[in-house]
């Protein structure tokens, strides 16, 4: 075989190596009561968990607290199964997060009763039909 051949061959295998392991990391949504019972299981991979934030009668968001420095928050989150769960977030509070009208978090439990998230996703409402999943993490990238 010509050295060609072969330096084609590996780049076609990492190809493959890299494509495997992004399949790996696609997850699909869950409940906090699947992420709870992976955690128990001792599985800590990051799990994708879809909801709203939990309002009162009057639409205003609650149990969101804002840390001392403003460089973290926690918030109650409603999953589409009806769980509420405290979520950590170590980063600042995003813009119009309160106006979301859907989060996904991902993230998994470090305790039994504290989802930490490691990015978390917003549907924001829009004038505009098209209202899609806005990451608010890449800006950081």
């Amino acid at each position: 075989m010509k050295k060609g051949h072969i330096i084609g061959l590996g780049i076609i295998a990492v190809a493959i190596v890299i494509i495997i392991s992004s399949i790996g990391d696609a997850s699909s949504y869950e409940s906090f009561s699947t992420a709870k019972e992976m955690a128990s299981n001792g599985d800590e991979d990051p799990i994708h968990v879809v909801g709203h934030l939990k309002k009162d009668s009057r639409g205003t968001v609650t149990g969101l607290e804002v840390g001392e420095d403003k460089t973290s928050f926690t918030f109650t989150m409603v999953d589409n199964d009806g769980t509420e769960q405290q979520v950590y977030y170590n980063e600042p509070v995003p813009a119009d997060f309160t106006r979301s009208e859907q989060v996904v978090v991902i993230g998994a439990y470090k305790t039994d009763q504290m989802f930490v998230a490691d990015k978390i996703l917003m549907k924001c409402p829009s004038k505009y039909q098209d209202n899609e999943f806005r990451d608010v993490t890449a800006s950081k990238n």
